[in-house]
């Protein structure tokens, strides 16, 4: 039997950019390496502030001599703003195509071709992502076989391999990339030519100095997403995203190291904390 599952990713969309300066335009802006990006192929990327944070964080996938940008449907808006602050006299074009875009995520075992599908970057496990026209998605998974969940139960699944997403796991404008695990998930160019925020990151790849980072816990209770996660009294972290006993959260691994060899429980709204394979706290999805 088929453990293919899909879901219509709702709180997603899709923004297009087209044009002779596409490429370069976004080239000299987000963190990957845009000129690497195959036909049909994706990159996570990120736009960053002057300061080296994630602003906005983005799926970037190359398609019909230009590019489309799988992003949250309620940041759409201020990314197509914030694109277009830097346009400038760049031959490029900049819409959300939401009307007539819709994206889906596709995973399991044995993944089947599927027109307008691309290998989610971030992570194997993550399967496909899918854009298909607005109002297709059901029949689009149904042609493949794939039974259809809610979109929680994407989120789940999400959780349970390592994969955050900003907003959600992260606090957009103040989480670096590295904190994000982005330098881990290729969403990172530290050899291509300068961009917004380059030079900070570039010195946090070198000087080693992310001492934060999204890890995978375990939770032994119920608690929120967004819970402060404490140890002897001192916060060192937050949840983000909640599935069941599983979540993930952005945590000061040299203070959550230290209390565990002191003893010191981790909790976060009552929940005991624990690293979710059982030995010490690490990036999650590092293993992709």
């Amino acid at each position: 039997m088929s453990n293919l599952k899909g879901a219509l990713l709702t709180d997603r969309t899709v923004v297009t950019a087209s044009g002779p300066d596409a490429e370069g335009f976004l080239q000299g802006l987000v963190t990957a390496d845009v000129a690497a990006i195959g036909e049909s192929q994706g990159r996570l990327a990120a736009i960053l502030s002057p300061q080296g944070k994630v602003l906005f964080d983005f799926l970037l996938v190359r398609r019909e001599g230009g590019f489309v940008i799988d992003c949250r449907a309620d940041m759409a808006a201020d990314l197509v703003k914030r694109l277009g602050f830097y346009k400038l006299r760049a031959k490029v074009e900049l819409a959300d195509a939401g009307d007539s875009l819709g994206v889906i995520a596709l995973w399991g075992d044995e993944l089947p071709p599927i027109e307008g599908a691309f290998a989610d970057p971030r992570h194997r496990g993550m399967g496909l992502r899918v854009l298909a026209g607005s109002g297709d998605g059901e029949a689009a998974l149904r042609a493949v076989g794939a039974q259809i969940v809610p979109l929680a139960a994407y989120h789940a699944h999400r959780v349970h391999v390592g994969v955050g997403e900003g907003g959600a796991d992260f606090v957009l404008g103040d989480t670096f990339p590295h904190e994000a695990n982005m330098d881990l998930f290729g969403g990172v160019s530290f050899s291509k030519g300068c961009y917004v925020g380059q030079e900070v990151v570039s010195r946090m790849e070198h000087r080693g100095t992310a001492r934060t980072r999204l890890v995978a816990v375990r939770l032994g209770g119920e608690a929120a997403a967004g819970s402060e996660i404490t140890a002897g009294g001192k916060a060192i972290g937050r949840l983000g995203s909640v599935a069941g006993e599983e979540a993930l959260a952005l945590l000061r691994l040299d203070r959550a190291g230290e209390a565990m060899k002191q003893g010191d429980k981790l909790s976060a709204g009552g929940a005991q904390v624990s690293p979710r394979d059982g030995g010490t706290f690490e990036p999650a999805g590092g293993a992709n």
